[in-house]
């Protein structure tokens, strides 16, 4: 039995967590819920096809690259108040959006909401690694995080058709502005405060922060063009060559500083290493899945933005389902044996889709492979999240959560690059002899059947996460001190 001061903290955590959680469904959100309104805001702000673009690609360039930042900023001046930042920034960006006449002050405010998400996102995954010592009540709170992520990218291809269609696209930035707003407050409420660790730097690695924030702007900038202008583009290569550069002086950088951004040692504490390469794999599938997936519904099933995002509903409530399964599953299976189970699951999913035809029906083609990916998606990202920030130095946690968050949205840039090129190769080809919805779809079917393959190959993977990883410190189960007001 509980005795009533276990009690009272089991539920002051709790709502901790609710809003944590809250904090990432928003960023989640805000990353798919434009993606239906697409036409609907370049028409209102007067956008060209390429305006249009950086519509998604400023909020994904400000994310990726500050990411890093946002984790070691989080580490070294607060979770809370980075958080707490991270969410008013958001906001206000988001009601600029919503508000935007112009295409500049539109991207504008589509590069602040980035620049929000990335404090949000390794600051709220942060503090839940805080609240919650390494136990079940670890394991189930990473569970709900990775439902409300899922459920965050399915809810926002929905609500994205239901407000362009009933109340008009500002609507998807002033709903995204409220949310962040409600979580500040709630965050101010009931989110404990916790001091920086005694093992953080002292002050930040600027020269390391402006190579690899540079370094990843470039390298993101250089995959999303390519899926464009083609990988043999100057300005593509350019962007990439200028990443590689970047990168590399930034790795120089890092050997030599007192207190790097990103220690190397990170790479051999815990599962960091591992969990992120698969973190990249799994990433990049995951962008693509919710890329390409509306446009089969859309451009060859004939599916509006409401019924698109509908159908989106079935893949939320499976993501969720795994979610809530996988710590039953790692006590039970183990954990590298319940992320390989779930990556393959979602490889099994994605085999099935690369069967869709130009005829076929949402029941008949997309709703059972849905359902199977759904549910290995949940599993294999609450592991991974897991496992990406577990036997890390307390002073650690901040920045292991902004990498597991960067490795995610890299790969996401990678994947989408190199699937939107095989898919419009293949789109392409098959122009010649089949009709265009069946060219259509003989390009999504390649890049569903590459994407199962490239899980398969995750899951052969797993066994680097095999090894015991040790107890952490025990300065990182003290309890974190409840807020003063």
């Amino acid at each position: 039995m509980f005795s009533t001061r276990e009690g009272a903290t089991a539920v002051r955590h709790g709502a901790a967590l609710a809003v944590l959680a809250a904090a990432q469904f928003a960023v989640a959100l805000s990353t798919s819920i434009v993606n239906v309104a697409l036409p609907a805001v370049r028409d209102g702000a007067g956008l060209s096809d390429t305006g249009m673009s950086w519509v998604v690609n400023s909020y994904g360039l400000a994310f990726g690259a500050l990411l890093l930042l946002g984790g070691r900023a989080a580490d070294l001046v607060g979770r809370r108040r980075v958080l707490l930042a991270g969410l008013a920034l958001f906001a206000a960006a988001s009601v600029a959006a919503g508000l935007a006449t112009s295409p500049w002050t539109l991207i504008t405010a589509r590069t602040a909401q980035g620049v929000g998400a990335a404090a949000v996102a390794p600051a709220a995954l942060s503090l839940v690694m805080r609240l919650f010592p390494p136990g079940p009540g670890r394991a189930k709170a990473l569970g709900v995080w990775g439902a409300v992520s899922g459920a965050g990218g399915a809810a926002g291809v929905l609500l994205g058709g239901v407000l362009t269609e009933g109340l008009g696209w500002p609507w998807i930035f002033h709903v995204s502005g409220l949310g962040a707003a409600l979580v500040l407050v709630g965050t101010v409420a009931l989110v404990p405060a916790a001091p920086p660790d005694e093992g953080a730097p002292r002050r930040l690695d600027l020269l390391g922060t402006l190579t690899v924030t540079a370094g990843l702007v470039a390298l993101v900038y250089g995959l999303t063009s390519a899926g464009r202008s083609g990988w043999t583009d100057p300005w593509v290569l350019g962007a990439l060559g200028t990443a590689a550069v970047l990168l590399a002086l930034f790795l120089l950088v890092e050997r030599r500083h007192t207190a790097p951004l990103l220690p190397p040692r990170l790479w051999s504490e815990g599962l960091v290493a591992p969990a992120n390469l698969v973190m990249t794999l799994l990433g990049s599938v995951w962008v693509g899945l919710f890329f390409f997936l509306p446009l089969y519904q859309q451009q060859v099933l004939g599916a509006g933005p409401l019924e698109a995002g509908l159908s989106q509903l079935p893949l939320a409530a499976a993501n969720m389902l795994g979610s809530s399964l996988a710590p039953r599953l790692s006590r039970r299976l183990g954990p590298h044996v319940t992320l390989a189970t779930g990556l393959l699951t979602q490889a099994a999913g994605l085999l099935w889709l690369s069967r869709i035809t130009a005829d076929g029906t949402f029941l008949t083609d997309v709703l059972g492979p849905i359902l199977v990916i759904g549910l290995g998606l949940g599993t294999a990202f609450v592991q991974l999240t897991g496992a990406a920030v577990t036997g890390v130095r307390p002073a650690d946690t901040g920045l292991a959560s902004g990498l597991v968050n960067t490795t995610r949205q890299i790969g996401g840039a990678v994947g989408l690059a190199v699937l939107g090129t095989l898919a419009a190769s293949r789109t392409a080809a098959a122009a010649h002899h089949h009709s265009p919805a069946e060219a259509l779809t003989e390009g999504y079917r390649l890049a569903f059947l590459v994407s199962a393959a490239v899980l398969a190959a995750g899951a052969a993977l797993t066994p680097l996460l095999a090894r015991r990883v040790p107890a952490p410190p025990l300065t990182e189960q003290a309890q974190v001190p409840t807020p003063t007001h």
